[in-house]
């Protein structure tokens, strides 16, 4: 093999996704750095790979990459893989490709299933523009609600009921999928507006949610009265700022609003 970096994607459910050259790449590489090493052995043994390993996660990226770079600088030809999907997507990797980039050694991609554009794809919501903002943040939504495309983020099970009721709060009019367990034998996908899937039976297995653009379509005045109810009945602090992200009116025209309501 040729001497570089090689970015490997692995399967999120379905061994079956493993592709012959990324088989092929992991049995011929001088050495894989691995985000789990326990985690990997099992893909290891299930493709007969039997080459060294060496672990690579979140927690010593930042000390390991600068002696993997220079393996390569030598002539070695390193992989990198996660624990499943694409490294560097939510996952360590990104850290060792950019010292890559820096040290201008050869990366070459292996590319495998990645949940997010999986997720994306089985929503059935527009393709054209999305942001994949990580792992759900509540104390970013309301800004995250000002992006009007697609939106994707992963989320955990022990989570996702408090992260639907937040997005009933945050982005009423906006339809949600969640799509868990993709590619494995309980793959499934619930699409509704936030406030249709608060009763649902919690979600298990590994979740990526995904957001429907914003409407193009400004709000009645009936369904904007009920949102401003809603926020002056619990004293919202900056609820002009809250009104005009939950309703796509101007901070100017929502802070009249809320003045004529009191």
């Amino acid at each position: 093999m040729q001497s570089g970096l090689y970015v490997v994607g692995t399967p999120i459910g379905n061994l079956s996704d493993m592709s012959p050259r990324a088989i092929e790449v992991l049995q011929n590489a001088d050495l894989i750095a691995a985000e789990d090493t326990r985690v990997f052995s099992k893909l290891a043994k299930h493709f007969d790979i039997k080459t060294k390993v060496v672990s690579c996660h979140e927690h010593n990226e930042r000390e390991v990459v600068d002696s993997l770079v220079e393996k390569i600088k030598n002539g070695k030809a390193i992989a990198t893989v996660s624990d499943a999907g694409m490294p560097g997507i939510s996952d360590p990797g990104f850290r060792l490709v950019r010292a890559a980039r820096g040290e201008n050694v050869p990366v070459f991609m292996v590319p495998g299933p990645t949940a997010v554009i999986s997720a994306l794809v089985l929503s059935g919501f527009p393709t054209d523009r999305f942001t994949f903002c990580g792992f759900f943040d509540e104390k970013k939504v309301r800004d995250d609600n000002k992006i009007r495309h697609t939106i994707i983020y992963y989320e955990s099970p022990n989570r996702i009921m408090d992260t639907i009721r937040v997005l009933a709060n945050v982005m009423p009019e906006r339809k949600i999928a969640i799509v868990r367990e993709i590619t494995k034998i309980h793959e499934e996908t619930k699409i509704g507006y936030p406030a249709d899937l608060i009763n649902i039976e919690p979600p298990r297995g590994e979740i990526v949610i995904v957001i429907e653009p914003a409407p193009d379509k400004k709000m009645s005045d009936d369904e904007i009265a009920e949102i401003v109810n809603d926020i002056v009945a619990k004293s919202t602090k900056n609820a002009a700022s809250e009104l005009a992200q939950r309703t796509g009116i101007s901070k100017k025209e929502a802070y009249k609003k809320l003045v004529n309501k009191k």
